[in-house]
């Protein structure tokens, strides 16, 4: 009976561990009396502290993410096992409207620190608004008096910290690391950051001295030799903003080549992609997993300790925070008060108000994976680039305005069907700050040649699909491509198209005027060097003269103040004509898109070798010299296989050479 007991109990509690979703994630590690390791992790939260509507995987209108629905994952898996871990990969900023009060509030740092947070690493996105930033935002957290997590990186090179003094002496202050080590039921678990390459190569306004390439790697190594030299770490983990960027599972990406490169890492958690692993990736005894980004997302993990003292991973499992995650009460409650700062801190000097509906939408828009991963036009990035154009018409009206691009990396969110607010704009663009210390990239003109323009339709049409971040979305524009034509050849057409929708062909030399955001104005610059003279894009005055200072493109309205990219597309919205409420509606031409880019499938030999540029007249040249290469290689192996033959059988083949003289003569006596 008391068996039966016994047994009836044990099954109780194995359900309510099931039903709480945590079963796996200690049952075996309980049941088999092994070390065992429960980890929560997040990574580029972006500021999304309350929750939104947006498309994701197959519903369109998705009620999901949000810091309290994070808490409540947070602390259910801390119910079932106090002894959880939590880490955060970094990018916790930056976002949404929230990030306004960044300097001043440091919302993201303190709420990390109030869900329970242990350990979390530096994001480029932290970087946006420079080092002055940075600093404000610290001294703010610290200020609060909060609970906050411990910060970690290893990679920065503060030898000569030069005009980085002061963000070094903060970094000291608040005592962030290359290491920390963090003890829970009886595992002692270090725990490292490291920042990537690619991060550092997002944030321009970055004036910290990193290392990068191989001193990254180096780096980690020689964090990890002072973790064995000094620690009695059962686990080594690694908070890594660097990523999984490009083929996933090739071992190529940044994350995968730190997992092999430092096998001793137990755990990394890779952010800075917003890639989502539905299972982790294991490189020998190093497990890298990632949770995606926006708060859609918890990552669960059980790790058991195995004979060798490494970690198997015993479940898995990204945990969706949908409407039916409940909020927490305490971290929704702070996440209202911090809302209360927006209007009155940020949005009174643009005349808005957070919640304010500016349009009303009868479609949804594209979703953020079309804008990224689909090589065609669409409506959402058609609507920025006209608003570009509009608000920069409005705020200079004497100048010719030609064009207006905007790079898919730029975007960070779409709109849904119904009401279209001043939060669901500023998110769509939420990028940066201008001189002005007022966050948001304010709108630049330059000017392009004609050239130029159809360099940056090769661009987006060669180049977008190896770096989908540029993948460019145009007013004033339009070109026809075809993707199995050789890469750098495969725009066919380009046509400008004026203010009043009539097309021409661009003149080469002639500058056309192009407006786009302070950090896309000066990516365009980068693309020459990038490309090493391939591509060529330099960005000019009216004069034709290069830009070398980017602030001195900056569009100012009549007021004298900058004219923000976010709120350019807000302006735009409402221009549109409105209702009977006085309130606009979104033109129903944005339903689809434009057809800005025209896609030609066409795979027959006289489409694919048409029209050859000098770029394709390079390559076959440059396949012509490896052919002859080749051949002169096989020629050359023939002779010295011939030599060695003939050098082995001269002898033999002299007196086979004899014998069959000496046969002729015979027979030509016995002929006789």
């Amino acid at each position: 009976m008391k068996r039966a007991h016994k047994r009836l109990i044990a099954i109780i509690i194995v359900a309510a561990l099931v039903i709480t979703g945590v079963g796996t994630m200690v049952g075996v590690a309980l049941a088999d009396n092994k070390k065992s390791v429960d980890i929560v992790f997040t990574s580029d939260m972006h500021s999304n502290l309350n929750s939104f509507v947006t498309p994701y995987k197959d519903n369109p209108n998705a009620n999901i993410g949000g810091f309290a629905r994070v808490a409540t994952i947070v602390n259910q898996q801390k119910a079932a096992n106090p002894d959880t871990f939590y880490f955060d990969g970094g990018d916790f900023s930056m976002g949404t409207l929230f990030h306004t009060l960044y300097e001043k509030e440091a919302c993201e740092l303190r709420l990390l620190g109030m869900m329970g947070c242990d350990a979390t690493t530096w994001g480029n996105h932290e970087f946006n608004f420079g080092s002055e930033g940075v600093i404000n935002m610290l001294n703010a957290a610290m200020n609060s008096g909060d609970k906050l997590p411990q910060m970690v990186v290893c990679n920065i090179d503060w030898s000569n910290p030069g005009d980085e003094q002061a963000t070094k002496d903060v970094f000291d202050k608040y005592g962030i690391k290359k290491y920390t080590m963090i003890e829970k039921g009886g595992v002692k678990v270090a725990v490292l950051g490291v920042f990537g390459d690619n991060a550092l190569d997002c944030e321009p306004t970055c004036t910290v001295n990193f290392q990068t390439g191989e001193g990254r790697i180096k780096a980690v190594q020689e964090t990890v030799k002072e973790i064995k030299a000094n620690e009695d770490a059962d686990m080594i983990v690694c908070l890594s903003h660097s990523g999984l960027d490009g083929e996933v599972g090739k071992g190529k990406t940044e994350d995968e080549v730190l997992a092999q490169k430092v096998p001793e890492l137990d755990f990394i958690l890779a952010g800075h992609s917003h890639t989502e692993l539905d299972k982790p990736l294991t490189y020998g005894n190093t497990h890298i997993v990632a949770c995606g980004e926006y708060t859609e997302a918890v990552g669960l993990c059980n790790l058991v300790q195995n004979s060798n003292g490494r970690w198997d991973v015993n479940s898995y499992e990204l945990k969706n925070t949908y409407e039916s995650v409940p909020s927490d009460s305490v971290i929704q409650d702070k996440i209202n008060g911090f809302e209360k700062l927006i209007d009155s801190e940020y949005l009174a000097q643009f005349g808005l108000t957070k919640n304010q509906v500016l349009a009303q939408s009868a479609f949804d828009f594209c979703s953020m994976d079309a804008i990224s991963q689909d090589h065609q036009g669409q409506n959402l990035g058609d609507l920025m680039s006209d608003a570009y154009l509009y608000a920069a018409r409005q705020a200079e009206p004497n100048t010719k305005f030609d064009m207006g691009v905007v790079p898919s990396g730029t975007i960070r969110g779409t709109y849904t069907k119904g009401d279209i607010t001043t939060d669901n704009v500023f998110t769509s663009f939420s990028l940066g700050i201008g001189p002005d210390k007022v966050p948001g990239y304010p709108l630049v003109k330059v000017y392009l040649t004609g050239a130029e323009m159809k360099t940056a339709a090769e661009i987006d049409a060669s180049v977008s699909d190896l770096f989908a971040g540029t993948r460019l979305y145009m007013s004033g524009e339009e070109f026809t491509y075809n993707p199995n034509r050789l890469l750098l050849n495969k725009v066919t057409e380009v046509k400008f198209v004026d203010q009043n929708g009539n097309k021409s062909d661009f003149e080469d030399d002639k500058l056309y005027c192009v407006v786009a955001d302070l950090y896309s104005g000066q990516m365009l610059g980068s693309v020459t060097d990038a490309s090493y003279g391939l591509l060529k894009l330099v960005p000019k005055d009216e004069n034709g003269n290069e830009i070398t200072d980017f602030n001195k493109a900056i569009i100012y309205d009549a007021n004298g103040k900058e004219v923000k990219a976010w709120d350019a597309i807000a302006t735009y919205m409402q221009s549109f004509d409105k209702n009977e409420q006085g309130i606009s509606q979104v033109p129903e031409k944005y339903r689809e898109s434009q057809g800005r880019k025209i896609r030609d499938d066409n795979s027959s030999i006289g489409a694919i070798i048409s029209s050859p540029n000098w770029f394709t007249f390079l390559v076959l040249g440059i396949v012509l010299v490896v052919i002859a290469l080749v051949v002169l290689i096989i020629l050359l192996i023939i002779y010295i296989i011939k030599r060695i033959y003939y050098g082995k059988n001269y002898k033999r083949m002299k007196e086979q050479k004899k014998e069959r003289k000496l046969e002729k003569k015979m027979a030509k006596k016995m002929g006789k």
